[in-house]
């Protein structure tokens, strides 16, 4: 199997195999199971005496160099205000809010609503936290949590076992949590066990109900104008669940390799990404009362993992985040043709998150590059540092004490070091020419 730094060969049954990745464990194919020297991952906190003036050319489809060494911003100084209760001073200010450390288990997954941030990891616990402190807690027997959608009052969660529980929040006290079913349901098994043609062969002398994961479920994603849940897994497909009724409506053989990230976009348009190094477009189609996905083009093939893919606010720009340490993109407008590569990480890209006017990739490296989109040109703002270990998720929530000025963001990051990393970015780019000029008077 292909993953972030090396490639690794093994049989299905093999992928949950730990490893290790610079001193930590970790149960990933994505991630290199190559000890990296501590060195690799030293970067300079970003500063404003390396920006360049040739960097931000806006001509340019693509951040080459290091943003590492440009950022305008020095994101390692935290401040301490709350997200929620920010002071006129801090308004403008980009970086580091605070830590949420809880010495558990390596953080897989995130999920924001409201003022709520929900945190999985290889702890099998789920936590929620608010206003930068925990707030409450529940435990799945499931394993690992690799994934977290919320929809409504329903939370999914993805496991290692490939399992896809499925909990509510008490109308009456927020704090509480309760399973509320599993998907497939306990009723669905058992009415499809019984016909034999519901049985496919998962690996080698080993057959399951096609409405079952058989392996990890690695990503999940709502298309809530439909009412359907999509999950992907290592066992190569995703499969598409019917959320009122919990059912599971079509099980889709995607990829000859673990799928790594499915993202349900508009007009019934679906986006998937493998360890085989392909990004698939497939296309819902209505099939009586349940749905059929056609395949309708592959958009890359590459020989590197596709370990994350992400979908602008407007729909119109597809990213894809890549082993290599690449972030490709697809322009839709222009029928889906590509726009360019964003160069900004050492190492494998882990995550992506779209939010407003900004992307936001998380690595292998440590760190998370910020990218703003004007039209078709995406510049580096900056680049997040402090976690000491692989970014492997991001999350975000719109800043409602933000100024009219600038659209302004509160990040989240999960990293395998353990924590997870409150930051908050604004849209508003940088006015160079005051750096630069306080660059030649210092």
């Amino acid at each position: 199997m292909r993953d972030g730094g090396s490639t690794m060969f093994a049989e299905s049954n093999g992928m949950n195999q730990r490893s290790s990745f610079g001193g930590i464990l970790h149960s990933d194919p994505n991630l290199s199971s190559t000890t990296h020297n501590d060195d690799d991952f030293n970067v300079r906190p970003s500063s404003a005496s390396a920006v360049t003036q040739s960097f931000y050319d806006a001509s340019r489809m693509s951040c080459e160099g290091s943003p590492m060494q440009m950022s305008p911003w020095n994101q390692t100084s935290p401040f301490q205000n709350s997200p929620w209760t920010h002071s006129d001073d801090n308004l403008q200010q980009d970086g580091l809010i605070g830590s949420l450390i809880r010495e558990e288990g390596h953080i897989y997954s995130l999920a924001a609503t409201k003022d709520l941030l929900y945190t999985g990891s290889d702890s099998k616990n789920i936590r929620v936290w608010k206003n930068l402190k925990e707030f409450c807690g529940f435990k799945a027997s499931s394993g690992l949590v690799k994934a977290i959608v919320i929809s409504g009052e329903k939370i999914f969660t993805g496991h290692q076992d490939g399992k896809i529980r499925v909990w509510k929040v008490s109308p009456k006290n927020q704090s509480v949590h309760k399973r509320a079913g599993t998907l497939p349901t306990l009723k669905d098994i058992f009415k499809s066990s019984i016909k034999p043609s519901n049985y496919v062969e998962v690996r080698r002398r080993r057959t399951s109900l096609w409405i079952k994961h058989s392996d990890a479920v690695s990503c999940m994603s709502l298309d809530e104008d439909s009412g359907l849940l999509y999950t992907a897994s290592w066992e190569r497909t995703f499969k598409v669940w019917r959320i009122s009724d919990s059912k599971c409506l079509e099980s889709v053989n995607a990829h000859d390799d673990a799928v790594n990230s499915v993202i349900s976009s508009s007009e019934g348009t679906i986006f998937t990404g493998s360890a085989d190094g392909t990004v698939k477009v497939w296309i819902r189609e209505q099939h009586g009362k349940g749905t059929k996905h056609a395949l309708s083009r592959t958009l890359l093939k590459q020989e590197c993992a596709v370990t994350a893919l992400a979908v602008n606010t407007s729909k119109s720009i597809v990213y894809c985040g890549s082993s290599d340490g690449l972030v490709n993109f697809w322009e839709r407008e222009n029928r889906l043709c590509h726009g360019g590569v964003l160069k900004g990480h050492k190492l494998a890209v882990l995550c992506l998150m779209a939010a407003g006017k900004l992307v936001f990739s998380g690595s292998a490296d440590k760190t998370i590059c910020v990218w703003r989109r004007d039209g078709t040109i995406h510049t580096c703002l900056s680049v997040l540092t402090g976690h000491t270990g692989p970014v492997k998720c991001l999350a975000a929530e719109e800043d409602r004490e933000s100024s009219s000025r600038s659209q302004r963001w509160i990040v989240y990051s999960g990293s395998l070091d353990k924590s997870v990393k409150v930051w908050g970015v604004s849209e508003m780019a940088p006015d160079m020419a005051k750096i630069l000029q306080q660059q030649q008077m210092s």
